[in-house]
């Protein structure tokens, strides 16, 4: 499987440009999964749910299937860092494309998300794991000038394609 991060700061729109690649990938046929970062305190469960009822009884993992879907939840006894590399250990092997929102400082093939308004210090500078930028500026309106292909922010299916062209540099 191919493996891309996308990292960028609070508002940069990495969710929405994540969500236009899955659609522009599968468009090409291709499988795709995503792990995404989230805050310490979230939670998939609804209270009342017997799996939410499982795990505040104590469980460390919880697994919840249907017939279309599985879900696990694993806790933490305390508070630990995820491991990206960890966790893309669990996802299926049978996907083409796997694209990791947030992580920002994995050490993964990752796209720097840069829009204007949103942008705190950049990674591209010093971190040799940026193999790219998507961005709704211009290349003289970057904050430090780069090799880095300069990918458009709004048009996911452009960067559907760069990613297919480039597979080989996400190999995982």
């Amino acid at each position: 499987m191919k493996v891309v991060g996308f990292a960028g700061f609070s508002g940069s729109g990495k969710t929405t440009l994540v969500e236009g690649v899955i659609v522009a990938l599968k468009a090409l046929d291709l499988r795709v999964s995503v792990i995404k970062h989230a805050h310490e305190d979230f939670d998939i469960d609804q209270p009342g749910k017997d799996s939410y009822r499982h795990r505040q009884a104590g469980a460390l993992e919880v697994m919840v299937a249907s017939q279309k879907r599985w879900a696990l939840q694993h806790s933490h006894e305390s508070a630990v860092e995820p491991n990206v590399h960890e966790l893309l250990s669990h996802m299926s092997a049978d996907v083409d494309w796997v694209l990791v929102e947030g992580f920002k400082h994995a050490d993964l093939p990752k796209l720097e998300v840069l829009r204007e308004g949103a942008m705190g210090t950049p990674l591209y500078p010093s971190d040799p794991f940026v193999l790219g930028l998507v961005s709704d500026l211009g290349v003289e309106a970057l904050p430090h000038p780069t090799l880095r292909d300069l990918l458009p922010l709004n048009n996911p299916q452009a960067l559907a394609q760069w990613l297919v062209h480039n597979g080989s540099r996400f190999e995982y």
